[in-house]
């Protein structure tokens, strides 16, 4: 029987097996940023140093001021330097405050080449899943799995199941990877991915660029998923050849010859397996506190006759807490925020497509633009983007994890609702009291001009 993508990235990790199915697993890159001080806190306290040094980066990114404050919380900026602090004292190379590369670790990490096709990369942050979009096996984890990792090299671990799901079809006008992921989770629901790692295939994952194919595998964990990957080719050899920590000249090509071989074979099995036809999707937003609850902006939030038996007491607690009416249509939400940015839809990719949008108007509501990392915002700045954004009265402001976790600051005010990019609309996830709707960078570029949610399909050309 043939192997999958996962299974031949897991089988070349495997150090040592146990009788109960838990493999220990050799790690290649470890990620770490400035949320993760207790983990180097147990080393201390074992009295270790890190293992491997070589294969750890750091990256500012949780708790770094996007703009000035003078009312910062003073935690947060020893957050940021304690991780600096960290890495010198262990001799791993990390990026902060002020750094060419500083950037949110799942944007910037890429962009260097530190993720690479047949790598087993982790960090501790459940959107690690977004690396599996250039070929790697990567997933998120705990504060003492980081320990384990800075001790060893290494990591127990369950093998996981595996779930294919196809896509094929032409994606529509304005219809982009963030409107496919949410699709997808709508479909096989929040907790669909549980225990597996999904494989995206099909044309219409051959034809996505690079920095969709990572806001696809970004959001695999808001499925459940542990992981999610699409095999590389040669749009993500393109992609890496000449990236900083990537094999360079004659090492680079040795390397592509090899990433070829990471594909699951023809007669390969998984365990679960998925349709889409990605030529049905719309434009799409979430309505309520899980990512579920995702719907074409065509549609209306569900009346309670709509709602399965099984879910009604869930139900009846978003709806208050979100504020909504149902029955009502989605493009009649009034919209008090819009956040664009977060590991999601910070990259080029995204601000570019904001920026076609904010073209046609003005903001009618605050919104802050925060790019994925200092690369990103170089080259946008470059091409003008950030002129466009403030000519439109959008706020360009500095890399970071912002307003979608809410730990530097940045936040969503108790009641108001937010038009956002980012991966998560749990309840007081962007702030105590906040009520978020996700949705792509279009998307939410015309929620910002009009002031609430609207089908950007409409917009071009009719806005001034």
């Amino acid at each position: 029987m043939g192997r999958t993508l996962f299974d031949k990235i897991w089988e070349s990790h495997i150090i040592a097996e146990r009788e109960n199915g838990m493999a220990l697993l050799f790690i290649d890159r470890h990620l770490v940023h400035d949320a993760t001080a207790q983990a180097f806190d147990q080393l201390r306290l074992e009295g270790k140093e890190v293992r491997r040094p070589e294969l750890t980066f750091g990256m500012a990114d949780h708790y770094i001021a996007t703009h000035h404050d003078p009312n910062r919380d003073p935690v947060h900026e020893q957050m940021v330097t304690t991780l600096a602090e960290n890495a010198h004292e262990q001799g791993i190379t990390s990026f902060g405050a002020g750094d060419e590369y500083q950037g949110i670790v799942h944007v910037a990490g890429p962009e260097l080449g530190l993720t690479l096709p047949g790598a087993l990369l982790v960090c501790g942050d459940s959107h690690t899943s977004t690396h599996g979009a250039l070929g790697a096996l990567a997933f998120g984890i705990g504060a003492s799995e980081v320990t384990h990792v800075l001790a060893t090299q290494t990591l127990w671990q369950q093998r996981p199941k595996t779930m294919r799901i196809r896509i094929d079809g032409e994606l529509g006008p304005q219809v982009s990877a963030k409107d496919l992921i949410l699709t997808i989770i709508s479909t096989i629901g929040a907790n669909g991915g549980t225990g597996y790692v999904i494989e995206y295939t099909g044309k219409t994952i051959s034809d996505l660029s690079i920095e969709s194919r990572l806001t696809l595998c970004n959001m695999s964990i808001e499925a459940g998923a542990r992981a999610g990957m699409i095999a590389p080719d040669e749009t993500t050899f393109s992609y890496l050849k000449g990236k900083r920590f990537a094999p360079q000249g004659e090492l680079f090509e040795h390397a592509v010859e090899m990433w070829r071989g990471l594909k699951s074979d023809d007669d390969a099995s998984y365990d679960k397996e998925v349709a889409i036809d990605a030529g049905k999707l719309a434009p799409t937003v979430t309505w309520g506190n899980s990512p579920e609850t995702a719907l074409p902006i065509t549609g209306h939030i569900p009346s309670l006759n709509e709602i399965e038996s099984n879910k009604l007491e869930q139900y009846n607690a978003t709806i208050e807490y979100m504020g909504l009416a149902p029955g009502a249509m989605l493009t009649s939400l009034k919209i008090d925020q819009v956040f664009i940015g977060s590991c999601t839809n910070s990259r080029l990719e995204d601000l570019r497509e904001a920026a076609e949008i904010a073209k046609l108007g003005s903001a009618k509501v605050p919104t802050i633009v925060v790019p994925g990392s200092q690369q990103v915002r170089q080259q946008a700045e470059k091409e003008g983007l950030h002129e466009i954004f403030q000519k439109a009265s959008f706020e360009w402001r500095e890399p970071g994890c912002s307003m979608c976790v809410a730990m530097n600051g940045d936040s969503v005010p108790s009641g108001a609702r937010c038009a956002s990019t980012s991966n998560r609309n749990f309840a007081g996830r962007q702030g105590p009291g906040s009520r978020t709707h996700l949705m792509s960078p279009a998307m939410a570029a015309a929620a910002a001009i009009t002031g609430h949610l609207t089908d950007v399909r409409e917009l071009e050309g009719n806005i001034c």
